[in-house]
């Protein structure tokens, strides 16, 4: 006879699995992962914690309820049985096609939404649970302006920065939103009897939960950044939020991120891709060029043992490589997004670019959400100017279409980050159909020991394969 597991949802966080001792210790071992770069962390070190993230809770027989579907390939794996004891706490909600239709044609909506958002909003109502995974520029605003206003209940919807608290309730009003968005961001009142409220992660992470009972629905925008404690300490707060809908354009590849994020919000649901909507040309075309500068024998053997933090150091203070950056910038036809890590780096290229020409905005973590917001406006009327920027600040969700230019100066190994500010560059505008990325690349090779920054541009080349860009590289000797 074969085991059977009976799935109980206790809350709107976790489900408890009914199963013998064996089959709970198998649940233990199926959701267990090892944490990338574990070994790197002090706990691990210092032999407190060996590197793993356990999912499943042996002695109370809990796991999130949004890993219902991970249970049952669990189960159909090992031919065991799976039965519910309610079974109406893991249905779908009734939601046919041509009510939704009709719903978004009465909402005289501004511009069409497209078949893949009208898709993913009706997936969202039916399933009330979802990871959305859906890149940057499609339009993941339009759906959530959607189900907002299908659902009327008092929602939460929490995104990573000042800028896009700002820029979500200014996506609303666009859509013709006729109720107030209450912004919540650097000391703003939490307290409002305004249904729907856009807020920081930031503002909130320690609020009560009984200040987290009053939402209903909950939507995470940039989903990818809910690794934190904190983050996860929200969404477990909300355990009488029906509705939890996690939206993001990337997932970091891991599967211990892409576990806990289903956990949290529920299965992944792809609603389109980058390379689908640029063959659609509801994206512009967009190519990458890489210039790997190429160092000289000496510079290669005087630095032929640097560490990573060193190698870094090395490159953002090249003089001739920054003098190659600034010049490539100033070359380029259209409007330049110029992203670097480091402040001081930041700040030199910025002085020499102002020098030279007019047009040049600079933007770090200390400018306000207000003004970026303003300088984003600023850059829609211009068609020359150059944007000096953090990666921080302009790599997550700032929405600028009228951009043709990118410039990675300083290398990133981050999958995330590099998708999202590949991102910037792909919207259309009236004056734009096509945009370039150039990823400048730092060959510091001595014989067979390759650089740092040349490893990771090689996983950067994976990526770009895998997301299916097109893509040149280009050798320049400095």
């Amino acid at each position: 006879m074969s085991e059977t597991l009976t799935l109980e949802k206790l809350n709107d966080v976790y489900m408890r699995v009914h199963c013998d001792s064996g089959t709970a210790l198998e649940l233990n071992e199926y959701f267990t992962f090892n944490v990338p770069g574990a070994r790197h962390m002090p706990m691990f070190k210092n032999k407190v914690w060996d590197g793993k993230i356990r999912m499943f809770n042996v002695a109370a027989r809990t796991l999130y309820v949004g890993l219902v579907t991970h249970v049952a390939k669990f189960a159909k794996e090992r031919g065991y049985k799976i039965e519910y004891q309610d079974r109406n706490d893991f249905a779908t909600l009734d939601f046919p096609l041509v009510s939704a239709k009709k719903f978004i044609m009465d909402l005289n909506l501004p511009i069409q939404p497209r078949d893949y958002q009208i898709d993913a909003f009706v997936y969202a109502i039916r399933n009330q649970r979802a990871l959305m995974l859906s890149p940057t520029a499609s339009g993941k605003s339009l759906i959530i302006y959607l189900i907002v206003k299908y659902l009327e209940l008092k929602t939460l919807i929490v995104v990573p920065t000042t800028s896009l608290v700002h820029q979500m309730a200014s996506d609303f009003a666009s859509y013709g939103c006729d109720e107030h968005v209450h912004k919540i961001y650097e000391g703003q009142d939490k307290n409002t009897k305004d249904k729907i409220i856009v807020t920081t992660w930031q503002s909130i992470y320690k609020q009560p939960k009984s200040w987290f009972d009053q939402f209903s629905v909950l939507i995470g925008d940039e989903a990818h950044l809910y690794k934190a404690k904190s983050l996860t300490g929200i969404l477990t707060k909300l355990d009488q939020c029906q509705f939890k809908l996690g939206f993001t354009g990337t997932l970091d590849g891991t599967q211990t991120h892409k576990l806990i994020l289903e956990g949290l919000f529920g299965a992944v649901k792809h609603v389109t891709t980058t390379s689908e909507l640029i063959d659609k040309k509801v994206l512009a075309d967009f190519s990458i060029k890489a210039i790997v500068l190429s160092y000289d024998d000496q510079t290669r053997f005087d630095n032929k043992k640097l560490d990573y933090q060193d190698e870094i150091n090395f490159i953002i203070n090249n003089t001739k490589r920054n003098k190659f950056i600034v010049n490539l910038a100033r070359s380029l036809n259209g409007n330049t997004l110029l992203l670097f890590k480091v402040i001081s780096h930041g700040t030199n290229l910025f002085s020499d670019l102002v020098k030279l020409r007019e047009d040049v905005y600079y933007v770090d973590g200390t400018v306000g959400g207000l003004d970026r917001e303003e300088l984003r406006s600023v850059v829609e009327t211009k068609e020359n100017a150059i944007i000096v920027a953090s990666t921080g600040t302009f790599s997550t969700g700032i929405n600028i279409k009228n951009l043709h230019n990118i410039i990675f100066a300083a290398p990133s190994k981050s999958r995330v980050k590099t998708l999202q500010s590949i991102g910037r560059g792909l919207r259309k505008s009236e004056t734009k159909t096509s945009s370039v990325l150039y990823d400048i690349v730092d060959d510091i090779q001595y014989k067979s020991r390759q650089n740092f920054t040349l490893l990771h541009f090689a996983e950067r080349v994976q990526m770009y394969n895998q997301e299916k860009f097109n893509y040149k590289i280009y050798t320049v000797k400095i």
